[in-house]
């Protein structure tokens, strides 16, 4: 990971298997991610785009899935152009959910790479920590 990291985490009363699908199925992603239409394949090496409006602007956030460990963890980049940065490598996100079954709960976690200062990784993070608050009542809700 690089430059400042924002990370945030949660513990969901449910499955591993519960927990994997509300992140890979775009009708639940739809319900917790600030209402992002995502589409992707989810293989390796294959674009992902989160599409949606925000603020009353259209947005379509773009990147790349780089691994997927089922049930484990998921790892992809990403890019909004609502940044106002140029689209080039150096200004993409590394995202990174990772999946750990503690038994009676599954915990979330989810970093963050690429911030360029402290205060946009806290912005980040307190965007990503409502996001996983919206999956957990989303997958606990059922």
């Amino acid at each position: 990971m690089t430059g400042y990291v924002a990370t945030a985490e949660v513990d969901v009363s449910a499955s591993p298997g519960q927990v994997w699908n509300a992140l890979t199925d775009p009708v639940l992603i739809e319900q917790y991610m600030f209402g992002s239409h995502v589409e992707t394949s989810w293989q390796p090496g294959d674009p992902i785009a989160w599409k949606g409006e925000y603020d009353g602007r259209a947005y379509v956030d773009h990147g790349e899935i780089i691994a997927v460990e089922p049930e484990r963890r998921l790892e992809v980049t990403h890019f909004s152009p609502l940044t106002g940065q140029e689209d080039k490598p150096e200004n993409y996100h590394r995202l990174v959910y990772e999946i750990d079954d503690r038994g009676d709960l599954v915990h979330v976690s989810l970093k963050q790479d690429n911030n360029g200062s402290e205060d946009e990784a806290d912005h980040s993070a307190k965007n990503w920590q409502s996001m996983l608050d919206g999956l957990k009542e989303v997958v606990e809700r059922g």
